[in-house]
């Protein structure tokens, strides 16, 4: 059933994605992160790419997780595969998905390093993946690099805002070794979450702060207290990548790094790539069931393709229920204190 409520989702964000008036408002994790972050990492972590596989975000990037049952060892076929929602085609190298994606950002966003909010939609079928929908947005920056446009931290700004509506929670990578005082990331969640009731912070970087030092402080809530908390993650080094280190091997490091540190071993199982999965599973599945009826009577102009889609997925229209005065919430709050889902 869980696992049915992320499926319906997606199959509501398909049929919203031609119609722009609805492309950000969905239920969905939006990644945030300032280009130096390592959020790049850390999607790749939680998505299963290979290391130096990611993607340069210069679109949305909805990435919709589907777990597939592990297949019989004997069968000769492969376990998992991308989908674009733009190509009608199975794509089982991620070399390739890369190069579909470059492809698909030159021919709407240019090749100038500019931005655009038009999203491009890829599925991700594999067995070593939760179920889960996620949008990465493009790194925050605040100088133009190359020929980017001279407002581009400006444009960013506020396609990220755009993305991070009340029906996104939202996934705000710091990294450890700065201070969090200075963190971009946090303080342009800060403006659409003030209260952090729909946030979770992920400090990446941990093995790279100064010895002596530790997170604890930030990862027990006692700095920076948030709703939804913080997880912390270890980046891929880059003596990682040049001895070409598997995903499993280096999750496994990541996991013996906790273990065996002096401050974050009591802590050790709240932290850590796999958890961080776990955690945005039950999070987004949570998040879906406490606003899928505000989500749906919002959505009215396309409500009849809503409930095409509810059958089909084991869900009566009649057991959605939503009271008569939610109609106008958007646009009554804005839905800047959405204690519904949070309080």
């Amino acid at each position: 059933m869980d696992s049915d409520l992320i499926n319906l989702i997606n199959r509501l964000q398909d049929t919203f994605r031609n119609l722009s008036e609805f492309t950000t408002e969905m239920m969905q994790l939006g990644f945030v992160g300032s280009q130096s972050t390592g959020k790049s990492s850390v999607l790749e972590n939680v998505v299963g790419l290979p290391r130096g596989q990611g993607i340069v975000t210069r679109h949305p990037l909805v990435l919709q997780l589907i777990h597939t049952p592990s297949p019989n060892p004997a069968a000769p076929t492969y376990t998992e595969w991308g989908q674009f929602l733009h190509i009608d085609k199975r794509f089982t190298d991620f070399y390739e998905i890369r190069k579909e994606t470059e492809q698909e950002t030159f021919r709407f966003a240019g090749q100038n390093k500019g931005i655009s909010k038009l999203p491009i939609s890829l599925k991700i079928y594999s067995p070593d993946v939760l179920d889960l929908t996620l949008v990465d947005l493009p790194g925050l920056t605040k100088i133009p690099v190359g020929d980017q446009p001279s407002d581009i931290e400006r444009q960013i700004h506020g396609l990220v805002v755009d993305f991070l509506t009340v029906f996104s929670v939202i996934l705000a990578v710091s990294a450890a070794n700065v201070d969090l005082a200075n963190s971009d990331t946090l303080k342009l969640a800060r403006s659409v979450d003030p209260q952090g009731r729909r946030m979770i912070g992920v400090l990446s970087k941990l093995d790279l702060v100064d010895t002596g030092t530790n997170a604890l402080d930030i990862l027990t809530g006692r700095v920076y207290p948030l709703k939804l908390g913080f997880i912390s993650v270890v980046n891929w080094s880059q003596q990682d990548i040049n001895s070409e280190k598997s995903l499993p091997d280096a999750l496994d490091s990541e996991a013996e790094f906790f273990r065996s540190h002096a401050a974050h071993r009591n802590i050790a199982h709240k932290n850590g790539t796999k958890y961080l999965a776990r955690t945005l599973n039950q999070v987004l599945m949570n998040h879906i069931r406490h606003y899928l009826a505000i989500f749906l009577r919002c959505t009215l102009p396309a409500q009849q393709a809503c409930w095409t889609f509810l059958p089909v997925n084991g869900f009566s229209r009649h057991k959605v229920r939503y009271k008569p005065h939610t109609m106008n919430l958007h646009q009554r709050t804005g839905f800047n204190s959405p204690k519904e889902s949070f309080g």
